[in-house]
Order: C-alpha cells, then sequence, then structure tokens
C-alpha cells in the first residue's frame, strides 16, 4: 500500500480464532503482501517451540517479570490461555498508531477486547472460524507441536472461544485457505477507506472548492 493511501492514525488490526483454525497462517500471508503492515509481538511466559525466534514470534519471558509489566501498567492488554500469560506493550501500540503504522496481532479474545476498548476507534476486530470442529480436531492433531491431552483442552477451549464471537466486526471461516485470505485482506483495505479516517480529505476538498467559489 502506498504511502499516498494512508492517512492519520494507524490501524490496530486483531485476528482470533481457536488454536488451529488457521490465523497464524492468514496473518503472515496478509504480511507478505503488505509489508508495512507491522506484527505485533507479544509477550509471554510459554516455553518456546522449535523453530520459534525469541523477539520474533514472541518475547519469551518468566512470570515474574511478565507480572511486574501487569503491576507497572506497562501491558495495553493481557490474559492467560491454556496457563500461559500473554500480553502486549502499550508503548508499542501507541507508538504504531501515532506514527501511522498498521499493526497486526495474532491474539486471543480476551485480548482482543481488551484492545477494542482502550482503543476504540483504531481496531479492526476479526474473528476467524474452523469449518467444522472435526477438522479443527484433524489439524490440531496434524500440527504434532501438542501432546493428546493438551490437544483435548484446546478443543474444550475453542467451544467456549467460539461462543465470543458476536464481539467481532467480522467472521471469516477457513476453509479453503486462498477464499480465507481474500476475504481478510478485504477487510484490511476496507478499513482504510472508514469515514472517521478519510473525513479529513473531504473537509480539505470543502475548504478548497469554498476559496474556488467564494
Amino acid at each position: 500500500m502506498t504511502t499516498s493511501a494512508r492517512t492519520g492514525r494507524g490501524i490496530l488490526l486483531v485476528v482470533s480464532s481457536p488454536s488451529g483454525a488457521g490465523k497464524t497462517t492468514l496473518c503472515r500471508r496478509l504480511m507478505k503482501e503488505f509489508p508495512r503492515l507491522t506484527f505485533s509481538v507479544s509477550y509471554t511466559t510459554r516455553p518456546k517451540r522449535p523453530r520459534e525466534v525469541d523477539g520474533e514470534d514472541y518475547h519469551f519471558v518468566d512470570a515474574a517479570r511478565f507480572d511486574a509489566m501487569v503491576e507497572r501498567g506497562q501491558l495495553a492488554e493481557w490474559a492467560i490461555v491454556h496457563d500461559n500469560r500473554y500480553g502486549t506493550a502499550r508503548s508499542t501500540i501507541d507508538a504504531a498508531i501515532d506514527e501511522g503504522r498498521d499493526v497486526i496481532f495474532d491474539i486471543d479474545w480476551q485480548g482482543g477486547m481488551q484492545l477494542s476498548s482502550k482503543y476504540p476507534d483504531d481496531t479492526v476486530m476479526v474473528f476467524v472460524l474452523p469449518p467444522s470442529m472435526q477438522e479443527l480436531a484433524r489439524r490440531l492433531r496434524d500440527r504434532g507441536t501438542d501432546a493428546p491431552e493438551m490437544v483435548e483442552r484446546r478443543l474444550a477451549k475453542a467451544a467456549e472461544e467460539l461462543t465470543h464471537h458476536g464481539e467481532y466486526d467480522y467472521l471469516i471461516t477457513n476453509d479453503d485457505l486462498d477464499v480465507a485470505y481474500r476475504e481478510l485482506r478485504a477487510v484490511y483495505l476496507a478499513a482504510h477507506c472508514q469515514a472517521r479516517r478519510r473525513s479529513s480529505r473531504a473537509i480539505a476538498l470543502i475548504d478548497e472548492a469554498r476559496r474556488q467559489n467564494p
């Protein structure tokens, strides 16, 4: 996206879903097409998985440091998911918005609701649905990153997470990845056309018209 197509404050694009529904794949694909879209690197207390890079996938910290950040008010949002803490630094978000940079968040519904509450004019909420619970279970088992008991916990958690779909602006079903991506892409582009983001241009045109036709 060109600089001329962007105006004012940055957009906070929140993408949530149950584990295994494909939100991370969709987020990475969107960032690849739109390099100016920055990925929000969350802080977490969970163990680092193979191939994950500290500072790129997550900031991996211990519970003591995470709790200290919460107490100091340094996190714009945080939540406990599967016994691990996740959160986003407030300073990172504030700087991005003020500089007109868009940020994409791969976070759960709890974090999404907190961001939407604190930054209501800047947040766009997208929830990714799996095509079926059976397919979600297959994806979780096939990716091979969790023990069987953790897969069952994730499936149980998914049922609860899905009840929050109505709190989001957009719902995308990830049955066909290409179709789901086109829908996410459309949401992102449409967010830049919201009236509250383009009103300054309209006002400038009104002023220009008045100068030309006093």
